[in-house]
């Protein structure tokens, strides 16, 4: 109910507003006109322009927390929702009053009561009000029940300001705010027992778990991509070394030819004779010298005897052809081609007669064939693993190491020199000029300005690249500059240098200043005489651990 008698004997107030009214169909005109119709206002933020029904939702989502919309909630409960012993106790409250007042009025017509007792005016004249309206409120109270439209009034005025509670632990509504206390101390009442410290500890255990599972699906998701990266790496490392089983010399031999074929470069006749002449160089195990170019080293004597002009002094290896790259080896061969370069120096020398005699240039897959007899024999067993014990058949590219192993397998004595890091400024490498130098320097060959040395050219290996010195230069301004045999070069540019008159551009293939050599890291395989075969034991078991000269 949203109206109460303030007394049995006076008049209905409005528990909305306080208004006050005399009968129970005044209060109803009060309600639809004041509360209903009429512009409402809201306490808290003077929101207006809306209907009651509006405001009563407004109220209690924006307001919902301020204690005097509680209190009018409570109000309303207690009206709405008042309990049994209580509508009796105030029906009994009323009862007595009614039947004290009317039995005052009684006591008033017998005579002996008006003998002893006559009112005065006045108090008859308000005991007469006080009857009539107890009357009137007699009604009221019998006939406030039949008034449907009084309770639809009530009814949607209380759904306007009343929504049915909502658990804030599990989110279960109940009918009433009795219920809703009833469910939280039964259901939820280890949370209420728990201190405020416990519920942010109980709450940052939850983060934390969450945070873990976080950074668990992380680290998985990023230990999958690591692991797809380190296959794709692993994958193109076995194609750029020629390990991903695509065949070796002889098929990318063949495939290149039929390309050539197919473009119209090579006509069918030529690819069937080149054929059968690679069958016949893979049958012996000889290079069929396709790629050779021999006579390089005396040109550059003559050369440097009659016309460099701005070179103070030259020092030249022993004779040394240059071989290149052919269709069968292109883009990973030059590891074999510089090891061919170095071979054919020392065939041409006699001090490696006695290791040497009988042998000539190999070619690619004889060589790779004559690297895996020295890793059964016990050399580089840590080299031969990572390469799986298994040249032939692949192109596997090969370094300073394997060059080593080899090498030493035929009892050539030789060392392998590590220019591990930089030893200049912008990355340059001047104790590599100095070391080599040295190397063809040592001999006592007077001050000749061309010194053709009995040193064999050196094996130089980069990252993803080996070449062949075969000299240096001592410039008239004292800078250093490296003779190099570049497997890359074809022979058609090899050749301009054997030319009568050669061109100073035409060296400028061979010429690397200490400029031009910026590699991270640089190794040489130096060949310094022969080995005994007590020697060459000894250095198959010291191969086991192996070791090189560190510069610096």
């Amino acid at each position: 109910m949203l109206w109460s008698m303030t007394s049995c004997l006076t008049m209905l107030s409005c528990d909305i507003c306080g208004e006050t009214v005399t009968s129970e169909p005044d209060m109803k005109a009060h309600l639809l006109i004041v509360h209903m119709e009429n512009e409402v206002i809201c306490p808290f933020c003077k929101l207006s322009g809306v209907n009651y029904e509006e405001m009563c939702f407004h109220i209690e989502t924006a307001h919902f927390e301020q204690n005097a919309l509680e209190r009018n909630f409570e109000r309303i409960n207690t009206v709405q929702y008042g309990t049994s012993d209580n509508k009796k106790d105030n029906t009994l409250q009323c009862k007595k009053e009614v039947n004290s007042g009317i039995h005052s009025a009684c006591a008033s017509n017998h005579p002996k009561s008006s003998a002893q007792s006559l009112p005065k005016a006045g108090t008859l004249k308000h005991e007469a009000i006080c009857s009539e309206n107890l009357t009137k409120s007699g009604k009221f109270l019998k006939s406030r029940e039949k008034q449907p439209g009084l309770k639809e009034i009530k009814g949607s005025i209380y759904e306007a300001m009343y929504s049915p509670p909502e658990c804030p632990f599990c989110g279960k509504i109940e009918k009433c705010s009795q219920d809703m206390e009833t469910h939280v101390k039964t259901k939820h009442a280890n949370i209420l027992d728990t201190p405020l410290e416990g519920m942010d500890s109980v709450q940052c255990s939850s983060d934390l778990e969450l945070a873990h599972q976080l950074q668990q699906e992380e680290d998985r998701k990023r230990r999958s991509e690591e692991s797809r990266q380190e296959i794709e790496e692993f994958r193109k490392l076995q194609r750029q070394y020629g390990l991903d089983n695509s065949g070796g010399y002889k098929q990318q031999q063949l495939r290149n030819m039929e390309i050539e074929v197919n473009r119209g470069r090579m006509h069918p006749s030529e690819f069937h004779r080149r054929k059968a002449e690679m069958m016949e160089s893979l049958a012996i195990g000889i290079d069929d010298g396709k790629t050779k170019t021999s006579g390089i080293i005396e040109a550059l004597h003559r050369y440097y005897q009659n016309t460099a002009t701005d070179v103070r002094r030259v020092w030249l290896s022993t004779v040394v052809d240059h071989f290149h790259s052919s269709l069968g080896d292109k883009g990973w061969g030059c590891g074999y081609r510089n090891f061919q370069m170095l071979l054919s120096s020392l065939l041409q020398n006699d001090a490696y007669d006695d290791c040497l005699k009988g042998m000539s240039v190999p070619c690619i897959p004889k060589i790779q064939s004559m690297i895996e007899d020295a890793w059964k024999e016990g050399f580089d067993p840590q080299g031969a693993s990572q390469l799986n014990n298994r040249l032939q058949g692949t192109k596997a590219w090969i370094g300073a190491c394997e060059v080593y192993t080899l090498l030493t397998s035929l009892r050539v004595k030789c060392h392998i020199v590590d220019f591990h890091k930089s030893t200049g400024p912008l990355g340059t490498h001047p104790h590599l000029f100095e070391w080599i130098l040295n190397y063809y320097s040592s001999e006592r060959e007077g001050s000749p300005k061309v010194v053709c040395t009995s040193k064999p050219p050196l094996y130089l290996q980069h990252q993803g690249h080996s070449r062949t010195v075969v000299g240096i230069e001592e410039r008239k301004n004292r800078t250093l500059c490296l003779l190099i045999f570049d497997p890359g070069c074809p022979s058609r540019e090899m050749q301009k240098l054997l030319k009568q008159d050669i061109e100073a551009s035409s060296l400028k293939q061979l010429r690397k200043s200490v400029g031009n050599l910026k590699h991270k890291q640089y190794q040489i395989v130096a060949v310094e005489g022969t080995l005994s075969p007590e020697e060459k034991v000894a250095r198959r078991q010291a191969s086991e651990v192996f070791t090189a000269e560190k510069i610096p």
